[in-house]
């Protein structure tokens, strides 16, 4: 039974419809809940230096290592869907290969109980010279004893720089 509902709207200025995603999903028990982590905007900053430093590793397990068991990433370079830490090890072996390195352009964070979210634009350059500009956003999750990304989705900004209409 889903106890709790969060709905999140994105309204483009220059676009003529607004875009509405609706996640519902089960909450911990009053027991399991009863105890609050809250976390610092420059913490979750921290969080994604994390993630981008496990990039310079080169080691897909190692960037894994920064999603829960259950994350689910919508990631820039690809159509699928990652759902297992197999997914997600299998699409960061092809995209480390380009050397990527990150670098917040802009961004929101919230934080709430035992969660945050931080979304906003980043860039990815690569050694071949090319960049990537991307439209971002990383769920974070307490696991009860560190922040783990509970979701990511990156989408690449038309090139056009300009939303569709």
């Amino acid at each position: 039974m889903y106890k709790s509902i969060f709905i999140s709207s994105f309204l483009f200025l220059s676009a003529s419809a607004a875009v509405t995603t609706v996640h519902a999903e089960k909450m911990p028990s009053v027991k399991s809940a009863a105890k609050c982590t809250m976390i610092s905007h420059e913490k979750v900053t921290k969080l994604f230096d994390r993630w981008n430093a496990s990039l310079q590793t080169h080691d897909p397990a190692k960037v894994a290592a920064n999603y829960s068991s259950d994350a689910v990433l919508l990631p820039t370079l690809s159509a699928q869907v990652r759902y297992t830490d197999e997914e997600r090890i299998d699409y960061f072996k092809d995209f480390l290969k380009k050397d990527p390195v990150a670098k917040i352009d802009s961004r929101t964070i919230r934080t709430g109980c035992n969660k945050a979210i931080d979304n906003g634009v980043y860039t990815f350059r690569f050694t071949d010279g090319t960049e990537a500009t991307a439209r971002y956003t990383f769920t974070y999750g307490w696991s009860g004893k560190v922040w783990l990304i509970t979701s990511h989705h990156s989408s690449v900004l038309p090139k056009d720089g300009k939303q569709a209409d």
